[in-house]
């Protein structure tokens, strides 16, 4: 595909179309990527779909319960992503599954953000240098058992190469063999006639290119930053009072790292820190000038105010310590300068 907006679209539209002649019901949560929030809207809005939204604890996990009570009869599909794009939060997705199976509903999920982070290559997917990935055959229920692939877990899940440094404009769409799918663009019979189009030759062998990359040491370069995480919100919360945390503490990615400085907004922080040359970014979206708080926040119950001061950082490859320690000190004194602004504006005249 171009990347995980177009997986997902594909993935739910073709899904959902598909499964029609059982129901038109959907199951969601509601701390998704818009890639997956709108594109179940419009089946709502234009289609006739019926949605439930799941609601998250305030570490931002689905409510395993409420999913259970609201598969259906006329249930079509459940889209819950693996890994949150803004918080890192990691869903039960074992849990999920195993719901979703024992209701036969198909389970798609969006994995943009675990790919080289977390294992979920597809069961059946070798590779080794100068080589490529080859697909092999496998059985689903032994992969199930054995707990080895993220994707042994669901029926389709989205990627995109960028989230794993490869080229941007690429992506793909994991299909649980015999599993019927309708194509939403039309034209040649491409892809098995479910994608249809020429296909993008160079970006897809980059994407393999940074496949192999990022799987030859993911174990070793997760926990690494892992480390880097840890130690920028411990240098961060000691130099800063108050700062929260948001997000499960420990399910979670190694690299991301969300929280909310009560003492400004997002907005000023990420302008400040883009200054420092620091690269950060947050749930918040302008909109007509006014600063619109995460959904994905808002979702786990944070306050307005929290939720408008969050910040996303994000832990790579070539992150060193040095930076770790220069971002916290840097992210520190933006805090001092803005409170001794404010106290100058607050001083009587």
């Amino acid at each position: 595909t171009s990347g995980g907006t177009e997986a997902n679209n594909l993935a739910i539209l073709g899904l959902a179309r598909s499964r029609g002649a059982r129901g038109k019901h959907l199951i969601s949560a509601k701390t998704e990527h818009h890639a997956v929030l709108n594109t179940i809207q419009h089946l709502e809005k234009r289609e006739g779909f019926e949605v439930t939204w799941l609601s998250v604890s305030q570490a931002g996990r689905v409510d395993l319960d409420q999913l259970t009570d609201t598969i259906r009869d006329d249930t079509v599909l459940v889209s819950i992503m693996h890994a949150n794009n803004e918080t890192g939060v990691i869903q039960p997705l074992r849990e999920i599954s195993e719901i979703c199976r024992a209701g036969s509903v198909l389970l798609h999920s969006d994995m943009v953000q675990s790919f080289g982070k977390l294992a979920v290559i597809p069961s059946g997917v070798e590779g080794s240098r100068g080589e490529g990935f080859k697909i092999t055959q496998r059985d689903p229920s032994t992969s199930l058992r054995s707990g080895r692939d993220g994707v042994s877990l669901v029926d389709a899940a989205s990627f995109a190469a960028h989230k794993f440094y490869g080229p941007k404009g690429a992506g793909f769409l994991f299909l649980r063999s015999g599993i019927p799918i309708e194509p939403v663009h039309f034209g040649g019979a491409h892809e098995n006639q479910r994608r249809p189009g020429t296909e993008n030759v160079a970006a897809i062998a980059g994407m393999a290119a940074a496949a192999e990359f990022v799987e030859r040491d993911r174990e070793q370069e997760q926990e690494r930053e892992r480390n880097l995480r840890d130690q920028l919100w411990q240098e961060i919360s000691a130099q800063i009072s108050p700062v929260v945390l948001n997000g499960d503490t420990h399910r979670r990615l190694a690299n991301t790292l969300n929280i909310s400085l009560p003492a400004l907004d997002s907005e000023t922080m990420l302008m400040a820190l883009d200054l420092e040359g620091v690269c950060a970014s947050s749930g918040s979206a302008c909109m007509v000038g006014s600063v619109v708080a995460s959904h994905v926040l808002l979702a786990m119950g944070l306050p307005l105010a929290l939720a408008r001061s969050a910040i996303r950082f994000s832990i790579g490859k070539y992150s060193t310590e040095e930076e770790i320690s220069a971002t916290a000190g840097i992210v520190s004194e933006i805090v001092q300068r803005t409170n001794a602004k404010r106290s100058e504006k607050t001083v009587p005249v």
